[in-house]
């Protein structure tokens, strides 16, 4: 078993967690309220401004080219990939990247990105155990969610979820992991515990987030 695949096993019942939450299950069954979903979209949106860094302290730290080009195309995925839907959300409901900027992360929003970033400061296995857990839990997530509840594609909810449950996403995840594990082989087993215990304190700041989406923002429109 891969380190990566070690990892994932150890977070799995934080992940079940998540797909178990409130906000998810509604979600499934479009349920959800939309001002929920809409402080979602915008907590997102914040996050994914603040997982970028995440990526430029790889880039930083990475000792060889090889290393750089692939956080920058990690990178470039989080700005382009993950960009489209979650702005075509935003002008759903009359917002913009730049008029929320000035907005600021809910607390368990801020505890996240600020536990990837300092985790990130330390090196490049280190930035990659704490961006893997949004990065491959999405993935599951949303393919466990469709596989249980095929009705999500007749929700407004289902743009989003395809993003997520699709085969060509699955294929990125795949080389977020291969490259995880190559950075992460030899390294010592005490950096490894770390790195794992990285992995496993994302997936549950991971559940936090969801767990904080199940309520509306109180400074929206």
């Amino acid at each position: 078993m891969s380190f990566v695949a070690k990892c994932v096993e150890d977070s799995m019942p934080i992940w079940k967690d998540c797909l178990e939450s409130q906000f998810l299950t509604a979600l499934e069954h479009g349920t959800l309220e939309e001002a929920c979903f809409k402080g979602y979209i915008v907590d997102d949106s914040l996050y994914l401004r603040e997982y970028a860094k995440v990526f430029a302290y790889g880039i930083t730290n990475s000792l060889d080219m090889d290393a750089i080009r692939t956080f920058y195309s990690f990178l470039s995925f989080v700005n382009e990939g993950e960009g489209a839907t979650r702005v075509q959300y935003l002008h759903r409901y009359g917002l913009t990247d730049e008029e929320i900027q000035s907005l600021p992360q809910r607390p368990q929003n801020k505890a996240y990105t600020d536990c990837m970033i300092a985790a990130a400061k330390e090196g490049v296995a280190e930035a990659m155990m704490a961006s893997l857990p949004c990065t491959l839990s999405y993935g599951w997530i949303f393919r466990q969610l469709l596989q249980r509840s095929p009705g999500v594609k007749d929700t407004i909810y289902w743009p989003l979820v395809k993003d997520y449950a699709d085969e060509s996403y699955e294929e990125i995840c795949k080389k977020w992991v291969d490259f995880a594990d190559k950075v992460c082989d030899g390294l010592p087993q005490q950096r490894l515990r770390h790195c794992m215990d990285i992995f496993r304190a994302c997936s549950q700041l991971e559940l936090h987030f969801w767990e904080m989406s199940s309520a509306p923002r109180t400074d929206l429109d």
